[in-house]
Parts: C-alpha cells; structure tokens; sequence
C-alpha cells in the first residue's frame, strides 16, 4: 500500500480495503526532520495544539481538565521554533471535548502571553458561544452577546480571534438572513480581522443546516456573501467539510485578500500545493502531532520543490477505508491524518487518568509515558531543553 521509497520497518498494521479485504500497510522506516524551521515559508499554516494534562492532578480527567501549564506553553514555543503558528482554544481540539469557557480564556491568555514574549509569534484563538447553552438561547440577540463576550475576553488580552461556528445559532437561525444578521453584526465590531471557521456536521452533528440551509451548495452561496461583504474585518476562512472540490470552489469565489485556510485532513497535502487558480493555507490538528515534518515539507514547498512537499506530507497516512474516512465521502488515498489526531486527542486524557498503570517516565531526555511495556517518548518541551 505505500510507496517503496524508503526502507521499510518491521512495523505493519492490518487495514481494510475498498473491496473488503484485509491489506497490510507496512509502516516506511523512521526519519527525522529539523527541530526549527530552516528556510522560509510561503504558506500561512496553524497548529490546532494539544494542552498538556497534568497526570499526577486528584481530578477526573473527563470532568475536570487538569493542565500542566508549563509543558503547554513550552509546547507552543516549539511550534513556533518550527515556523507554524498556534490556532488556540478550537472547536476541534480542547472546546467540547474537555474544556470549558473559564479554562480555554485562561489557555489564551498563557498563549498570548508568551506569543509576546516569543517576539509576537503568530498565534490566533477561538471565539464562540460555548458558554451560552444550547437551551437557554432565545433569540439571536442572545447569540450575538455570546458572540461579543468572548470576543470582548479575547481582544482584551491582545490576541486575534477565530469566529467559530455556534451552535445556538445553529438551532435558531430560520433561514440566511438570520445567519447574515448575527456575522455581519459581530464583525462590525471586531478590532483586527478574523478566521471564519465553518465546521461541517460530520465534526458535529448540531451544527446541521448551518448558513440556514440543508444544502451545501447554497450554504457556500451564503457564506461567501458575508464574507466577501466584510472582507475587511475576514483575514480568512477555515472549511472543515472534507470536500477537496468544495473547498477548491470557495476559494476561487473569495475576495482576493480573504485567505483559504484547509481544514481537511483527508486532502491538505494537494490543497495546500494549489493549481494555477491558487492554493490554500492551513489550519489544521494533525500540524499538532506531525508539526516537524509539516515545518519542513512548508520549506520544501517555498523553496519549489513540490515533489519534495508531497513525499513528506504526501504520504502520510495512506488509510482509505479505515476509520470513518469512507463513509465521510473521502475516496482517494493520501494524506488521511484524522484517524490520528483524533486518537492522539481521546487517549491523552484517559492516559493522564490511569494513574497507577501509566506515569510520566522522569528521564531527562524523554518525557514521556512510562507504562508496564515501557516508554512511549514524545519530544523533550520543556523550557531550556
């Protein structure tokens, strides 16, 4: 199933196929990439970042988040040694799955903060409506202050604002006009210009028929409107619907200084390459877990050497079938990461909750989970080292 470039491991995994069989994928032998960027970038590409959960914490991890705050922060200087910026407190990654208002305006004020420290590395961060429950939503307006309140927290510790999809409007909003109310409102008020992220209904399923529509074709139609009727408050649009063509469609239709930024891990590797019509940008959560090979691939690609992008990021999960990737429509092989990331993010906090079968390892080149079949390292975040 994978290319034969490099020498192969002993490693394999047992997948399924289209036609439902079993294929063994024979994982490529390791490589190392640079621990910063070396080289320039041509690509505005974001890291949706993992928190660090402080294991030893008296909590329950599904109830309760307990952060290492230190080892957070210093992951966040790593990706920014790598040349990515740092998409902060998303819908995708902590909000709704651990998460809640107090804590995530916390992780962005840690996060701005040592952005300036950092010599004002790039960094962006989620506003919503998540503190506003579903049922207690009444009206539009209801939403709207939701909508100025975050942004109002965000904006007050100096930070740049993702305008995340709501799920209160989702359940209120009838029809277009309703949805061309609350944005138009909102980013009338904004300071800098924002990231719109337009997160579909296979991520969450409460967000169906947004843009006051259950077609998609139309929902595009609305969504370009407002943006393009504020492109002056839009820095860009984030499209999780994991539809390469649709995302293609969108991008050509924005304003010309409205960016694309891909959201879809099935396709990112050619998205991010573009055509002759243009290519997007990325705000992606597998640029957490691959953030080096992503770093250098983004340097292969500025430096115009195309073929050498795509055999980094090209290839990195050839998964097909696997997981929910077929049945969310995605029929072509290549850079299918969602599987991944997705697992990184679930068995984090049930790792930091398995307390006593699995413990930080405290050797001082590894930091990683010390279990009774040894230790699985990840890279060394600590400050300094």
């Amino acid at each position: 199933m994978n290319k034969p470039v490099l020498p192969v491991s002993s490693l394999s995994l047992k997948l399924p196929s289209a036609d439902r069989s079993i294929e063994t994928y024979r994982l490529a032998a390791s490589r190392r990439f640079p621990s910063k960027l070396e080289g320039t970038l041509n690509r505005v590409a974001f890291s949706a970042a993992h928190v660090v959960s402080d294991p030893l914490a008296d909590v329950d991890p599904w109830l309760t988040p307990a952060i290492d705050w230190d080892r957070t922060i210093a992951f966040r200087e790593y990706v920014w040694d790598l040349g990515l910026g740092v998409a902060e407190a998303m819908d995708t990654a902590q909000r709704g799955m651990g998460l809640d208002w107090p804590t995530s305006l916390e992780l962005i004020q840690r996060s701005v903060g040592a952005a300036k420290r950092k010599g004002n590395a790039l960094v962006f961060s989620g506003a919503g409506t998540d503190h506003l429950a579903v049922e207690d939503a009444k009206t539009l307006d209801d939403v709207i202050r939701a909508y100025e309140e975050q942004i109002a927290a965000v904006e007050k510790a100096g930070g740049r604002i993702i305008l995340m999809a709501s799920r209160a409007l989702a359940k209120l909003g009838r029809n277009p006009d309703d949805y061309a109310k609350v944005y138009n409102h909102v980013l009338s008020q904004v300071r800098e210009s924002v990231i719109i992220h337009w997160l579909g209904d296979m991520f969450d399923p409460a967000l169906r028929n947004y843009w006051g529509t259950s077609s998609l074709d139309e929902a595009m139609d609305v969504a370009v409107g407002v943006i393009n009727a504020n492109a002056s408050k839009v820095d860009g649009v984030k499209v999780s619907l994991l539809d390469k063509q649709r995302e293609i469609d969108m991008r050509r239709r924005l304003d010309r200084g409205v960016k694309m930024y891909t959201g879809d891990d099935f396709n990112y590797a050619e998205l991010i390459a573009g055509d002759n019509q243009g290519f997007s940008h990325a705000l992606l959560g597998i640029f957490d877990a691959i953030a080096p090979a992503a770093s250098y691939a983004l340097s292969r690609l500025s430096a115009g050497d195309e073929a050498g992008f795509h055999d980094v990021l090209g290839r990195q999960c050839r998964c097909r079938a696997i997981s929910s990737g077929r049945r969310r429509g995605s029929t072509r092989p290549g850079s299918c990461s969602w599987p991944i990331s997705t697992a990184i993010r679930i068995i984090s906090p049930w790792l930091a909750g398995r307390r006593a079968r699995v413990r930080p390892c405290i050797s001082p080149n590894c930091f990683g989970w010390r279990t009774k079949q040894g230790c699985w390292p990840i890279p060394n975040w600590r400050r300094g080292a």
